[in-house]
């Protein structure tokens, strides 16, 4: 998992790099204050002279002449020393935390990026495999994480095994029988860490799949909230969310629980160590085996040993939490796509909108039990006027979601233009078809900046033009701010019947050469829907139209008209010949005519 990740953070190598290098020096320092401190109390104060001292600490002052000091001198003079030493290690420190912080967050946002990048690359099939709240979880909550685990482990990771070797090395140096009080401990402590990391991990698993439960409940109901206020459900709403979010605060309080046992083992380590050395140490100092600045100098360095064994601690708490992040976010990097341009020509562009089925079947999943589309046998000429009728779940969305590749067939092959779908590019493919689909989405923005999403660099004329086909320029135009109206997310200031308009204008300035129409005017009244056949027809040309309605009246002008039962092509004809010879088309015509009848 960290060999996939780690080049997200190859853009912040310098700061990465930097921030352990400002670590090191900010260690060093505060290694040789304590020292520094013993030096105080026990020449300064205590009178004993400088030279009766050990080590490189001790050298380097003799050096500068600090051992002809003594008394109030040599604490004035040892204490500029510590102050100079405590500025350093503050720059340091300072250095250390902007570095890692800038290396973090930029891997945190390359981490999103590409996260965001492949999910653009999906295919409807993988889209399906991950829900939309479990993606949103993955990018917000995983993401930071392990940003946040990364920033720990570019300071910490180094910060805490220097600073345990340089603090127990000082240490033994002042009092080695002292030390060994500490080698007693920390065994007891890994052992501690080491079990609490194992059973924490699949604890943070499950907590991330409430998470993804949730986000997706929260999105569901705020997306339909709307719906929720028209039924008064809202109390029967906040039932279910209180549940959802218990159920979150318990998998999150069951996972933590056990992992926030670290710091209190921790620090009941450290204080046994502490009393232990107040111990020992007085009897020594009492015997005249150690003087009382060395113990507060052990006594300091015993809490950085057990400070740097806290840190590790740390970084192993944040590890166990970012490794179940790491592989959520790994699972979504490492998906391939269902459908690529691997087998594809580069160069292929689709010369014409004609269309052609041969011996096609298709269902969602491979391991599936029975077809959703099955022998699918259709040829569509170029500039043709298709229609399409059936029942719920005949299947007929999927049959033209097959003609983009947003899915792919399992058996048989799509033809465009006269070639397979699969030598096309996506690009060069969805370039030559529009697909209004059932579900009209409109982003924020106005509604110029929707419609530009078919074409943008498309003149306010064309965009006008595309408009008025669609039957919806004239709505547009009554807006005060006409065509710089905020549609608001979701396009929530319009009607159902005017987002469809909007959304058929957008796919008509792509001047594509394959325009389908997914139940694209079921909101619209008939006036409207005969004025949308009449704009597609003027702004026709060469362009091959797939229509699929649940009024017979949408569809009946069309050149042929496929009827689809279960998956399969039931008939195929004009409206006349549907009239005359299939019950299906026949049944839905006359329970229509005495519906118009009736009202």
């Amino acid at each position: 998992m960290i060999k996939k990740l780690i080049p997200y953070a190859k853009k912040y190598r310098l700061p990465a790099i930097l921030s352990p290098i400002f670590i090191c020096g900010e260690v060093v320092i505060e290694v040789f204050i304590p020292y520094m401190m013993s030096i105080i109390v026990d020449c300064g104060i205590q009178g004993a002279p400088l030279q009766s001292k050990s080590g490189f600490v001790v050298d380097i002052l003799l050096r500068f002449g600090f051992g002809e000091k003594s008394g109030i001198d040599l604490v004035l003079s040892t204490g500029l020393v510590m102050v100079v030493l405590a500025i350093c290690s503050l720059l340091c420190g300072v250095g250390s935390a902007r570095c890692a912080a800038k290396a973090g967050m930029g891997f945190g946002s390359e981490v999103r990026k590409a996260l965001f990048d492949k999910v653009q690359d999906f295919s409807f099939s993988n889209i399906d495999a991950f829900s939309t709240g479990s993606l949103i979880t993955r990018m917000t909550t995983d993401i930071n994480t392990v940003q946040m685990a990364f920033m720990m482990v570019v300071r910490m990771f180094v910060r805490a095994p220097l600073m345990f070797i340089l603090a127990f090395s000082m240490a033994t140096g002042i009092n080695f029988e002292l030390s060994l009080v500490f080698l007693v401990v920390a065994p007891i402590l890994a052992v501690v860490m080491l079990t609490i990391g194992i059973k924490s991990f699949p604890r943070f698993q499950a907590m991330f799949k409430k998470y993804d439960r949730f986000n997706n409940y929260i999105q569901e109901k705020l997306i339909g909230i709307r719906v929720v206020k028209a039924y008064v459900r809202a109390k029967y709403e906040k039932e279910q969310f209180r549940i959802s979010n218990d159920e979150l605060r318990d998998s999150s309080i069951f996972a933590e629980k056990l992992i926030i046992l670290n710091g209190p083992f921790m620090t009941m380590g450290v204080s046994l160590c502490i009393l232990c050395v107040l111990y020992f140490g007085s009897r020594m100092i009492l015997g005249g085996e150690m003087g009382i600045g060395e113990l507060m100098s052990f006594i300091t360095y015993i809490q950085q040993i057990l400070m740097a064994l806290m840190m590790i601690s740390m970084i192993f708490v944040m590890t166990v939490m970012a490794r179940a992040s790491m592989s959520r976010i790994v699972d979504v990097l490492t998906t391939e796509p269902d459908i690529s341009d691997k087998d594809a020509d580069p160069d292929a562009q689709v010369k014409d909108g004609s269309i052609e089925f041969r011996h096609v079947n298709f269902k969602y999943k491979k391991d599936g039990k029975r077809n959703v589309l099955e022998k699918i046998d259709l040829k569509i000429n170029s500039g043709e006027t298709i229609g399409i009728l059936g029942g719920t779940g005949s299947s007929k969305t999927s049959l033209v979601q097959l003609i983009p590749r947003l899915y792919d067939v399992t058996e048989g092959e799509v033809l465009v233009g006269g070639r397979n779908v699969k030598e096309y590019t996506l690009h060069h493919l969805r370039e030559a078809v529009s697909m209004v689909l059932q579900n009209n989405v409109l982003f924020s923005g106005t509604i110029e900046d929707n419609l530009r999403w078919g074409d943008e660099n498309a003149s306010m004329e064309q965009i006008r033009a595309a408009a008025d086909a669609a039957a919806a320029d004239e709505f547009v135009m009554s807006f005060p701010d006409q065509y710089a109206t905020d549609l608001g997310q979701g396009g929530v200031n319009v009607s159902g019947g005017q987002k469809q308009r909007l959304c058929i204008a957008r796919a008509l300035l792509k001047k594509p050469k394959i325009l389908i129409l997914d139940d694209s005017t079921s909101a619209v009244d008939t006036a409207t829907d005969a004025k949308i056949r009449e704009g597609l027809k003027k702004a026709h040309g060469d362009m091959t139209t797939i229509i699929i309605a649940q009024r017979i009246n949408s569809i009946q002008h069309a050149d042929r008209i496929l009827v689809l039962e279960n998956g399969k092509i039931d008939a195929i004809g004009t409206h006349e010949e549907l009239l005359k010879s299939n019950d299906i088309y026949r049944e839905v015509f006359l329970s229509q005519q005495e519906g118009t009848m009736a009202g």
